[in-house]
């Protein structure tokens, strides 16, 4: 069986992350890709029998868009906050639930299952990795990093690129991908995306690189960046 897939999320870095792990599986084509709201409901209403796998975070009036889709004969499944209730998405008539921290495995099986009109609903434990005192790995790898690379950090998770960020905090390209290269190593990871997904499945890592640009951002009003 082959599983037609919308991807639909603002996030770029986690949907193209979603996107690389449905291409190398034999039993999904990736039929559309949306980031942003309008393009996500165009595909809904015109793309039959696909599983539409779309964030929380572009805010669609649920109810509206599970219409749209059972109307064409598809399915949907909500990537959700990884502190979101899915209880409004499971009302609405949404077939499968996730969140960001999910791994790669269970994604695939949440969209095989929600394909074969079947419903997911990621488990989410007590002390599990939602939990930030849970994530030890998370705490050692962020205690390792310089402010700096978690300003780093925190802007590559919004979709920066070398030079966006060498602009964004005054340095020349080089900088940054020296920066880069220090951060690989410490994370364990070889790329950006890897970098990026690896982030996001840690709460704790990715609440203090949204910290440190949060303090980049008030701290930038008054003066430059070294």
């Amino acid at each position: 069986m082959i599983h037609k897939v919308i991807l639909a999320d603002n996030q770029s870095v986690f949907r193209t992350g979603a996107a690389r792990l449905f291409a190398v599986e034999d039993d999904f084509r990736i039929v559309g890709q949306c980031d942003d709201l309008p393009r996500l409901l165009k595909a809904a209403g015109s793309t039959p029998n696909a599983t539409i796998v779309f964030a929380a975070s572009l805010q669609p009036d649920i109810s509206a868009l599970v219409r749209s889709a059972i109307e064409v004969g598809s399915t949907t499944t909500a990537i959700l906050e990884n502190d979101e209730s899915p209880q409004n998405y499971v009302a609405a008539g949404v077939r499968g639930i996730v969140h960001r921290d999910i791994l790669n495995t269970e994604l695939l099986r949440c969209v095989r299952q929600v394909g074969r009109g079947e419903t997911y609903v990621q488990k989410r434990t007590a002390g599990g990795p939602t939990g930030f005192e849970s994530d030890m790995v998370a705490e050692r790898v962020r205690d390792r990093l310089t402010p700096k690379e978690l300003k780093i950090l925190g802007l590559i998770l919004q979709g920066y690129k070398n030079k966006d960020i060498a602009e964004e905090l005054k340095n020349s390209e080089q900088v940054i991908k020296n920066y880069l290269r220090s951060i690989f190593d410490k994370t364990g990871v070889s790329d950006r995306l890897e970098l990026a997904l690896f982030t996001m499945h840690h709460k704790i890592l990715a609440h203090a690189a949204s910290r440190a640009n949060d303090s980049k951002s008030s701290a930038t009003s008054s003066l430059l960046l070294n």
